[in-house]
């Protein structure tokens, strides 16, 4: 029996599924710290399972990182990989490795209805690109392209290192501190978990505050109990999204809509839906109505990532239709 794993892999976790009938079976969830290679963490996997590691025959990895050439170091771990040799140890018939925003971009094909949240109205133009944006340990951005039937490309890309872009006075102000602190002010210094509290201690010094709330889930909970401060995190956050995400539409033509992911939306969904998001997401001038009726969604799924890293190896696997 010849099969096909895939796995999504991070700085800190790896996790691996089976792949199976075009979806995903078997989550685990391995630390990564655990295992000297990755290669000895895809044995340990299979054997969890009963299965010889002689029995794999192809395998899709989304990768923190860009991804080229031979050797590969992933990103916020101490994993490394050159691709013949890691073929040859795990005797592999296809290896695919692929940039985690790709294999997240790629999940959104596999959405089922209850894995999502409408945040913005609206219908997808046919053909159009889709935007897929994320905050997470940093800032996530990839886009996704329909090429032909039940076939798609993504367009990867470093779109969370973009300027940061200013829309109002208050937020002109909050800039200058976080250039004080940083110098050149990226959008994931502030659309991040760890952004969320670098925005948390620059209003704290631009209005004399004394900072009580140390990590992303303190200031999220804070701001659901009705700490304005923490509030006022909350709602600049998504709101600095919802221009990001816009700027990212117009470049890109992206009317297909915009899948927002990662970990950090969901734990304030409820905010996030009644936030300044879509109003920021349309506010371009001349523009706005560009972005009028772009459909937008909060995405709930648990493994995209995996699921893209299965539709991945899927198309290369069957081959075009002539």
């Amino acid at each position: 029996m010849k099969l096909a794993v895939v796995g999504d892999i991070g700085g800190t976790n790896a996790r691996f599924a089976l792949w199976r009938n075009e979806r995903i079976e078997s989550v685990q969830t391995l630390a990564a710290a655990d295992f000297a290679t990755p290669a000895l963490a895809i044995e340990h996997y299979l054997s969890s399972l009963g299965l010889p590691s002689s029995s794999l025959s192809s395998l899709s990895l989304g990768c923190a990182g860009p991804v080229s050439g031979e050797d590969f170091r992933f990103t916020n771990n101490h994993w490394t990989l050159n691709r013949s040799a890691f073929r040859q140890a795990l005797g592999l018939d296809n290896l695919l490795l692929i940039n985690d925003f790709t294999a997240m971009a790629l999940g959104m094909t596999r959405l089922r209805e209850h894995e999502c949240i409408q945040i913005c109205p609206g219908a997808s133009e046919p053909g159009s690109p889709s935007l897929v944006i994320g905050p997470g340990t940093g800032l996530g951005v990839s886009t996704l392209l329909p090429d032909g039937d039940d076939r798609w490309r993504v367009l990867p890309g470093e779109g969370g290192h973009v300027d940061l872009p200013i829309g109002s006075l208050r937020e002109a102000a909050l800039w200058q501190q976080l250039f004080v602190d940083l110098g050149h002010v990226r959008a994931e210094d502030v659309l991040s978990g760890s952004g969320l509290v670098r925005l948390y201690r620059a209003i704290c010094t631009l209005d004399n505050h004394v900072p009580h709330l140390g990590t992303p889930a303190e200031i999220s909970t804070a701001a659901l109990a009705g700490d304005p401060l923490a509030e006022e995190v909350l709602s600049l956050f998504c709101s600095w999204l919802g221009r990001v995400a816009g700027n990212g539409v117009l470049t890109m033509g992206a009317r297909g809509g915009v899948y927002i992911v990662g970990g950090v939306i969901p734990r304030f969904a409820a905010f996030f839906q009644s936030s300044g998001f879509a109003s920021s997401l349309c506010s371009k001038g001349c523009m706005s109505h560009y972005l009028e009726g772009v459909p937008v969604w909060l995405v709930t799924a648990e493994y995209p990532g995996l699921e893209g890293a299965g539709v991945a190896l899927q198309q290369v696997l069957e081959p075009v239709a002539a």
